[in-house]
């Protein structure tokens, strides 16, 4: 009797041995970011470091500058111009928290009400870029010449009387006064503001607010509640590129003010081009720069909005 035998199992073809992914492109990053890095370090570092340098140096224009690690010129020069310090400050912030009582409603209607108008208003919003600034203030200072419509209006209303006594206003006149100043700032800086208001509102669900009206919410408590909240990275966006530009700014202070109402920017420009003391201005940019990152930094911080930093 013949037996039956198996066929042995088919034998499965060698499996290639897999190699390891080529890592290609690992570079193309590092290789994207070098020229910002370098366009940083040629156009910010250098400048930082040469400025840092000065600013240890002692000497004159005549016999020239020296690297003699004299420190004592950051505290001279503190102590010599912290008025200034504080007048630009005091400034810089009131023309902030203007732009934002301004600019909150305005960026509030682009976003909720505009509708088929939303484009136009963007546009008058961002056309003053296309005028230069130095222009723009020179425009001011015709708006608020002595004599003119706009003080005769204030004259009438005694608005110049209760600035006046604020020590805002000359009491008859708005031109070479603080608060001269301070609508140069809020009118040049107020683009700054709106604009990042209006990109954080956009972002915020509309269901949102259809929920708080299901929950019969009423218009107050939905704005306290949800919009504004939601609404705070583009508050403290805003006020950051209004205070900071508008601190170190010497051009408003120059043309609507006066002898009373500069700034640390004019003290450093007329150091720098007038004086020639290199060191003390190069001392108080840094100072100043040091003093804006502390505030800065603490208002994030108290904001509660650290991931901005």
């Amino acid at each position: 009797m013949a037996t039956l035998t198996q066929a042995p199992p088919p034998v499965a073809p060698p499996v290639p041995e897999k190699r390891p992914p080529r890592r290609r492109g690992r570079w193309t990053p590092y290789l994207l970011l070098l020229p910002g890095l370098l366009w940083l370090f040629v156009f910010f570092a250098l400048p930082v470091i040469y400025q840092a340098s000065t600013s240890v140096q002692t000497g004159s224009l005549e016999e020239g500058y020296k690297v003699t690690w004299h420190f004592a010129t950051y505290w001279d020069a503190l102590s010599d111009y912290w008025p200034q310090f504080v007048r630009s400050v005091l400034y810089a912030a009131s023309a902030t928290v203007l732009c934002l009582l301004l600019g909150y409603p305005l960026a509030y209607l682009i976003a909720f009400r505009a509708g088929r108008w939303r484009n136009l208003i963007m546009i008058l919003v961002i056309a003053p870029f296309f005028t230069s600034f130095l222009i723009r203030t020179l425009a001011w200072k015709t708006i608020l010449a002595d004599g003119g419509p706009v003080v005769d209006v204030l004259n009438t209303l005694h608005v110049l009387d209760v600035t006046a006594w604020l020590g805002w206003t000359a009491g008859d006149r708005v031109l070479a006064t603080p608060l001269a100043v301070v609508c140069g700032l809020t009118y040049n800086f107020l683009p700054f503001m709106i604009l990042p208001l209006y990109t954080s509102l956009e972002r915020i669900d509309p269901r949102l607010h259809e929920a708080a009206n299901d929950l019969y919410a009423r218009p107050s408590t939905t704005f306290r509640r949800v919009t504004f909240p939601l609404s705070m990275p583009g508050v403290v966006s805003g006020t950051l590129l209004t205070f900071i530009p508008a601190s170190g700014d010497y051009i408003n202070s120059d043309l609507l003010g006066s002898t009373d109402t500069r700034m640390v920017g004019n003290v450093i420009q007329s150091q720098f081009l007038r004086i020639l003391d290199y060191p003390t201005a190069a001392a108080l940019s840094f100072i100043l720069m040091a003093a804006i990152l502390f505030i800065v930094t603490l208002y994030i911080r108290k904001s509660g909005t650290e991931d901005l930093v």
